[in-house]
């Protein structure tokens, strides 16, 4: 997309909020806030009349919230693409609106030059976050892999043990079901604790849950 008359849609319950934003925006001769709405649920009443390149989307919208509504448009193959425009800085509400669909998420409060170059960015195909979400995207991927690394140490017989735990099994019911004694199963689970480095069954099992 040419980087002139980019048409951006503004989702945003602050009335003070969505004036600004758009004075923002619209620094650049080339970006135009053609829509504007206060909640999702609006939004999505009008979102096939609405003619726009990019949707700024609040979080902490009043009723349905902005990730749902990114979820719901998606689901709904609405070819849209969203950049979420929030104060959430939360690691749950960061992926879960990327899993959502959002193709970019910039905190608010930042350099108003700055938001209309994440615009073009975005315009050039690009994913623009704010610096905190990028080294919390990058922590997040890092951490993975470690656990990834750490299950790999895990042979066939402690991976089953640890599944076994993480359905919620006693010993007695693991020993059972592998045909082997109480006392190899608590031998395993002490040899798993020691390569994933943890101290209880239940750090245990949330590295396991991290890995489905």
């Amino acid at each position: 997309m040419a980087q002139e008359n980019i048409k951006i849609c503004i989702v945003e319950d602050d009335d003070d909020i969505r004036f600004l934003t758009k004075q923002v925006i619209e620094l650049s001769d080339n970006i135009h806030c053609s829509a504007e709405f206060s909640s999702a649920e609006d939004f999505i009443k009008h979102v096939d009349e609405v003619d726009v390149d990019f949707v700024l989307m609040d979080i902490g919208l009043p009723g349905m919230s902005g990730t749902e509504c990114v979820r719901k448009c998606n689901l709904n193959n609405k070819n849209i693409d969203f950049i979420m425009y929030t104060t959430h800085f939360d690691a749950y509400d960061v992926f879960d609106a990327l899993k959502a669909g959002a193709k970019g998420y910039i905190l608010k409060g930042g350099d108003p030059l700055k938001l209309v170059e994440d615009i073009f960015d975005m315009a050039a195909g690009g994913s623009p976050m704010s610096p905190q979400i990028s080294r919390l995207v990058t922590d997040s991927f890092n951490q993975c892999n470690q656990i990834n690394n750490e299950l790999h140490k895990l042979t066939k017989q402690e991976w089953e043990v640890l599944s076994g735990l993480n359905k919620g099994l006693s010993y007695k019911e693991i020993a059972a079901g592998k045909f082997v004694s109480a006392h190899t199963v608590r031998a395993q689970i002490r040899s798993i604790y020691e390569k994933l480095n943890v101290h209880s069954k239940l750090d245990a099992v949330r590295i396991f849950q991290k890995n489905e």
